[in-house]
């Protein structure tokens, strides 16, 4: 009927507008602020609405050879629960081994739950999502496509975390796949970085976990098997950034603002996709001129997004003019999500530097004040600096014709990815 295909039509341009044209927040700060001054703590505890967790132990692994192994370990070794959350739960050797871990523990009687995206991890349905049911485990789909939230399409879980017995907890940027953990042809496998977390911030991480068990059954997570007593486990202040577009100043922007800004001395940025909209790249020049060195790792040519790194590479001559270093790295796919302010400060999580990222997706970070956390993960920074290419301006300029003729056509990334 006529008016069905008016009514749709109006759907589908309604939909375009604001998943596409909706302009981005002039974000800034109101007056200059350093990340060691006395009030800052108070301006970013307040302004994030989150809580500083002091007496923390954190271990850093570098990539899947790492991480998988102890995130597999402390899954068998869970005595009471396992709460599971990950935008990307992809079948294989790696997701094999999460099945039977997370099966055996659900076998001894374990609370084990498990939310992935609807998206992200499509393919996990069907006999690995059996598997774990037949186990006992209890997993759930975040954000499945049905007529009444097709208004909220574009918002996804893109939390990566692992908390067991409410006392242990590990973030980062990597999923369950296979390519974190096995060479791809003659490339390695991507190169990521996860953190294991004890102490008293794990609470705070455990009610992430419990936010999106929530929205996805209704149940709401109660008793000591996930949230028991937790005392000093280290020396590392800690806060967690629970990010979600239930408002689109979301936490995440306003934490990597803060942070940035707040700068004196340096800001080393890694991430995979590094599309930051017009407040963000006029913060950075204002942030270079004033003396901070600005380094940024993102992926070569090696990338699982060539569009996102053709419309990356467009936006960089105005960073690249104000000194802002900016490398690509050669090895394979670099997918690791961390930022680093003058030593002191370290976010790490699965925040990029994006629009997606900062307004449409289900977030988790954790930011640290800890020198030795922030040298760790310094030691891994300046080794990915030996594996990459910087680009200065010069050859930017010369980047080939058909870049420059495309870069303008794909600016609608800028706003999506």
């Amino acid at each position: 009927m006529l008016w069905l295909e008016i009514a749709g039509g109006i759907f589908i341009a309604w939909l375009v507008m604001v998943f596409l044209f909706t302009p981005g927040i002039n974000y800034h700060l109101s007056r200059r602020t350093s990340v060691h001054a006395e009030d800052f703590l108070y301006t970013i505890q307040s302004t994030c609405q989150t809580a500083l967790h002091h007496g923390n132990a954190v271990t850093i692994y570098t990539d899947g050879a790492e991480f998988y192994p102890a995130m597999l370990e402390a899954i068998r070794s869970a005595t009471r629960s396992v709460n599971f959350e990950c935008y990307i739960f992809q079948p294989g050797r790696i997701a094999d081994g999460f099945i039977d871990a997370l099966g055996d523990r659900a076998r001894k009687g374990l609370n084990v739950t498990v939310v992935v995206d609807a998206i992200g991890s499509f393919r996990l349905w069907g006999r690995p999502v059996r598997l774990l049911r037949e186990a006992g485990c209890r997993i759930e789909a975040y954000q499945r496509l049905r007529w009444y939230s097709l208004a909220r399409i574009n918002n996804r879980t893109h939390r990566e975390l692992l908390v067991i017995d409410g006392r242990t907890a590990f973030v980062g940027g990597a999923g369950v796949a296979d390519w974190w953990a096995f060479p791809r042809g003659r490339r390695p496998p991507w190169r990521d970085t996860m953190a294991k977390l004890e102490g008293p911030v794990v609470a705070a991480l455990q009610g992430v976990a419990a936010e999106n068990w929530l929205e996805c059954c209704g149940e709401i997570m109660t008793g000591p098997e996930y949230f028991p007593n937790l005392e000093s486990a280290g020396h590392t202040t800690a806060f967690v950034i629970r990010s979600s577009p239930s408002d689109r100043a979301t936490v995440s922007r306003v934490a990597f603002q803060l942070l940035m800004e707040g700068a004196d001395e340096e800001v080393r940025i890694s991430t995979p996709y590094f599309l930051p909209d017009r407040a963000l790249r006029r913060a950075m020049r204002e942030i270079a001129g004033r003396g901070v060195a600005i380094t940024v790792i993102v992926p070569g040519r090696h990338t699982d997004q060539r569009w996102v790194r053709l419309a990356s590479r467009r936006m960089w001559g105005e960073l690249l003019k104000e000194g802002i270093r900016i490398f690509e790295y050669t090895r394979t796919m670099t997918h690791a999500k961390v930022l680093i302010v003058d030593s002191l400060w370290s976010v790490l999580g699965t925040t990029n530097i994006d629009n997606r990222s900062f307004e449409h997706n289900d977030e988790l970070n954790v930011a640290m004040q800890d020198h030795s956390v922030a040298e760790r993960l310094l030691v891994d920074y300046r080794r990915d600096l030996d594996d990459s290419r910087e680009i200065t301006f010069d050859e930017w300029r010369r980047r080939p014709l058909w870049e420059k003729i495309a870069g303008p056509f794909i600016w609608i990334l800028e706003r999506q990815q």
